[in-house]
């Protein structure tokens, strides 16, 4: 009987479908069935903090160093039911040009003698996945972020529980917002796509939505609120992307600095428009931050259904040594692409088929582009 040692990691933002996707890595991967039709028996090593943990490893010492956990069907039967990721997560890049230590983590992912790694991601992480395959890491990908972003795949893990958070904090605030006649603006992630804050505002009915890929006018939005008061509108609900930003203006940065994959912290675009809003209608306009809400909470069905289906197909492609590539979900079916593909690749609303630029949100069209 062969037998194979394989790592599994996730890197990022956590979110709700990585402990699925945990979990079926682990079962697929120890399956008393499949080793036998296999012929070869798996042993999965959880690494901790995502590649910060095949930095900070003692690889001479890995059975008892906190950075790597042997992990078994036993100990993730119940991983499912939960939120975020019990392996523990990070933004450390090893190929940070400020002190890059990918030798260092190749040396150690030799060391301890995986044959193959499974990394759970977004952008960022799976960037990384790709340059350690390039030089010869036996690696798989696996698509996480809540903002849906990643090309060459119709869905990553974590989106549709972010967005039954934003329709069920939107309902509670919808209360509170007809009680005393209010606007309220509800900020959503989203940095450079818009699909959080476009869907999430189509599903909960909001009167206005503003996403990255479309720079608004507030002239055009209080003209907007304008004609839903005249409508006799008690209360709106507007929807704004973090990443949103008015003609001519800047993304609103939280904080300075960047982190390891030189992003900035974005933040506060909401608090913008609520305080122009009600400069310039004199209607009383709050604004609400959902941030990491969004990223919180048990994951819903469908991601769990998702993060099982994609911790099997990640498992298959490294039983076929399908290696460089990440799974994905294309036209209703399981598949993959090569790693390659997604780097440097952004999926972003087209504001030509996807929005309405006029109303400032969901278009109104379906079956035909419109105008």
């Amino acid at each position: 009987m062969k037998k194979s040692r394989i790592g599994v990691l996730t890197g990022g933002g956590d979110c709700a479908g990585l402990n699925p996707a945990l979990k079926w890595v682990v079962k697929t991967a120890t399956d008393e069935r499949l080793v036998k039709e296999r012929s070869t028996h798996y042993e999965v090593l959880g690494i901790r903090d995502g590649w910060e943990g095949l930095f900070n490893v003692n690889p001479s010492r890995w059975q008892t160093d906190p950075s790597i956990t042997l992990l078994d069907s036993d100990i993730v039967r119940t991983w499912d039911r939960y939120g975020g990721t019990m392996l523990g997560t990070s933004r450390f890049s090893p190929f940070d040009p400020k002190n890059d230590v990918s030798k260092k983590v190749i040396s150690n992912i030799k060391k301890i003698g995986l044959e193959a790694i499974i990394v759970i991601g977004g952008d960022g992480t799976l960037a990384t996945a790709e340059r350690f395959s390039t030089q010869g890491i036996p690696i798989v990908g696996i698509p996480k972020t809540i903002d849906k972003d990643l090309p060459e795949t119709d869905y990553t893990l974590g989106f549709e529980t972010a967005l039954n958070v934003i329709v069920e904090e939107v309902d509670r605030l919808r209360t509170t917002a007809g009680s005393h006649q209010r606007i309220f603006i509800v900020e959503t992630m989203g940095r450079n796509a818009g699909w959080l804050a476009l869907e999430g505002g189509e599903a909960c009915g909001a009167y206005i939505i503003l996403i990255p890929e479309w720079d608004f006018s507030f002239d055009r939005v209080n003209k907007l609120i304008r004609e839903g008061k005249k409508a006799g509108n008690r209360y709106e609900i507007i929807i704004v992307a973090e990443g949103a930003k008015p003609i001519g203006g800047r993304q609103i940065v939280k904080r300075e600095g960047m982190d390891s994959f030189g992003r900035k912290a974005l933040g506060g675009i909401g608090e913008v428009v609520a305080r122009e809003i009600e400069e310039s209608t004199g209607v009383e306009t709050r604004s609400v931050e959902l941030s990491h809400l969004q990223r919180g909470g048990a994951p819903c069905a469908y991601d769990r259904r998702m993060g099982r289906y994609f911790g099997i197909a990640a498992v298959d492609l490294i039983v076929n040594e399908h290696y460089g590539n990440m799974v994905c979900f294309k036209n209703g079916k399981i598949a993959c692409v090569p790693l390659a593909n997604i780097c440097n690749k952004l999926n972003l609303v087209d504001p030509k088929t996807q929005y309405d630029t006029d109303r400032y949100n969901g278009r109104r069209t379906i079956l035909y582009s419109g105008k």
